[in-house]
């Protein structure tokens, strides 16, 4: 097991600020970048968080990250908007969609966005969030353009990305409820850093190169790659196809067609409805029904070795208030690539020491 070291929340944002502002960005872009990262982390996805910046660091290089972009209008009828990613920065890209949607959904009471060629827009929960924060039920459908990595259900080979799934429905007055998952047994940034770590996966969640199980997470991190198995069987295996249609499809983007251009990029499409309760004439419904429902749901006698029943989000807003409170754990390969990375933006390893003092 590796040993790590734990660095409070805002430090690690000022050390994701520095390297995203190093490569060329606003400083506007390198806040809601490192935001959205240590958000990540803080509610315990690890695979979403800044881990993630040696593989930005690696697309602006080679071309396929292109800073300082903002989401392109391809259609708006108020209703329905149809966006351009621009290959940007995803959690730039996703905060001004998301913001367009919520602004059309309060106008109309729905809006239909498609959003395309979004460079990595993250953990998708993050968007779900931005739309309860505006009052507003939302669903998301994503896929994944990179080196496919879940098979199908069936299949022996990787042929698409982790394509989540999310929906983040607000409660008054209470904590919202976020439901937000990868398709695929488990999100692929989470196989990196089980591999950065030098663990074992579950069994029954990845295959090696040859489609027979294995507990080893390098297949999915170098080659000879083999793939993560859907989540559910053919239930998840035909959620999975049903976002990279929706996602990549009607969105106005791309589907997966093949294997990968060898490249580390990643391009997100993501179709998104947005719906305004009060708009519906259902708000108070649905304010009153929730709780309801919650309150049942929960009320089941915990099983074995369970606390509580909780409900989809309560989980992430438990292990946001621990890392507040005592750091965010970041194993030495994992800090050690992020170090790497800043320095191939030109800034050295004593620069970023010095941020985490």
């Amino acid at each position: 097991m590796a040993d790590y070291r734990t660095i409070k929340a805002e430090v690690l944002t000022s050390v994701v600020r520095a390297i995203v502002k190093a490569g060329g960005s606003s400083d506007r872009e390198a806040e809601l970048v490192s935001a959205n990262l240590v958000e990540a982390n803080l509610r315990g996805h690890d695979s979403h968080g800044v881990g993630m910046i040696p593989r930005y660091v690696q697309s602006v290089t080679n071309g396929g990250l292109a800073v300082n972009q903002h989401v392109k209008i391809v259609l708006d009828t108020g209703p329905l908007l149809t966006l351009d990613g621009l290959t940007g920065y995803g959690q730039v890209i996703g905060h001004e969609a998301m913001e367009l949607a919520a602004e059309r959904a309060k106008s109309n009471g729905v809006c239909l966005v498609g959003l395309s060629n979004a460079h990595h827009i993250g953990r998708i929960g993050h968007w779900a969030e931005q739309c309860i924060d505006h009052g507003l039920v939302s669903i998301h459908f994503v896929n994944v353009i990179s080196r496919p990595i879940v098979a199908p259900w069936g299949g022996s080979d990787a042929r698409h990305g982790t394509n989540p799934f999310c929906v983040g429905i607000p409660r008054r007055g209470k904590e919202p409820i976020v439901l937000d998952f990868a398709t695929s047994r488990i999100a692929q940034g989470k196989t990196r850093v089980a591999h950065n770590k030098g663990v074992e996966l579950e069994p029954g969640t990845i295959i090696d190169n040859e489609g027979k199980p294995t507990v080893n997470p390098r297949y999915t991190v170098i080659p000879p790659y083999g793939a993560i198995l859907p989540f559910g069987e053919h239930k998840g295996s035909g959620l999975a196809l049903v976002c990279e249609i929706l996602g990549g499809a009607l969105s106005g983007g791309q589907v997966v067609k093949g294997p990968s251009d060898g490249k580390y990029n990643v391009l997100n499409g993501m179709l998104s409805i947005i719906i305004d309760p009060g708009k519906l004439g259902t708000g108070e419904n649905l304010a009153r029904e929730v709780e309801s429902f919650v309150a049942w749901h929960t009320g089941s006698p915990p099983g074995p070795g369970v606390d509580k029943v909780k409900i989809a989000g309560e989980p992430e807003r438990e292990t946001k208030k621990k890392r507040l409170a005592e750091g965010i754990p970041v194993d030495p390969t994992t800090w050690q690539e992020i170090l790497e990375a800043g320095q191939k933006f030109g800034l050295d390893q004593a620069a970023i020491e010095k941020i985490v003092g």
